[in-house]
């Protein structure tokens, strides 16, 4: 499989199930389907359903004593986040969660094994 956000994140879930034994919370992050190309007609259902452009793409709804919980903004290469992104880590970061982007599956695991641990 050719290195890309989407495989990046693949490998971050597949790890996260394989380490929920060690940490449960880990078996509660979730995918944001915000991305990706849609015909028009099920964009716009998307939207009147609530998706909303610049949600992170992962979250783990796990309090920490610090933060309500952890958004996960993925990353791969050189891509960097887009206006609307930004607005969304800002304002999460605002109301006491800890919303950051993570370039790829090893970034990605170390911030999470570092929210876990605090």
């Amino acid at each position: 499989m050719k290195r890309s956000e989407a495989s990046e994140q693949i490998l971050l879930i597949q790890w996260c199930e394989l380490q929920k034994f060690k940490y449960p919370e880990l078996g509660m992050i979730f995918h944001v389907p915000n991305g990706g190309s849609r015909n028009r007609l099920e964009a716009i259902n998307l939207k009147k359903q609530g998706v909303k452009a610049g949600v992170p793409d992962l979250f783990l709804p796990k309090p920490n004593g610090k933060y309500h919980g952890l958004f996960i903004e993925m990353k791969f290469g050189k891509n960097g986040t887009t206006e609307n992104q930004d607005k969304w880590l800002k304002n999460l970061n605002g109301q006491g969660y800890k919303a950051i982007v993570c370039f790829g599956f090893e970034e990605a695991k170390e911030e999470i094994l570092k929210y876990i641990a605090s």
